[in-house]
């Protein structure tokens, strides 16, 4: 039972943590900038760790939303706003 709740919370996290990517890229770019091969690859990676977290229970739920908030935030990175305002900033 407790294996099914931590992979219950996972999983919420996971797709609140996607939902609040896609608004804030919504907001932030255009309609046709779009970064939805980012998304794709946002759902994948929570897809992946809610798995190994359901398979491998010896896995820490912290662990896990830690490796995918990280995981956000490195594909938050290679977007365009993000480049963008890098650019904007350095130069």
């Amino acid at each position: 039972m407790k294996k099914i709740f931590q992979t219950l919370i996972l999983a919420a996290f996971v797709v609140l943590a996607t939902a609040s990517f896609g608004y804030a890229e919504y907001i932030a770019a255009a309609t046709d900038n779009f970064p939805y091969f980012h998304l794709g690859c946002l759902i994948v990676g929570g897809l992946i760790i809610t798995s190994l977290k359901h398979k491998y229970s010896r896995i820490y739920l912290s662990e896990a939303i830690g490796s995918f908030a990280l995981y956000a935030v490195l594909v938050a990175l290679f977007t365009v706003p993000v480049v963008d305002a890098l650019k904007a900033f350095v130069s």
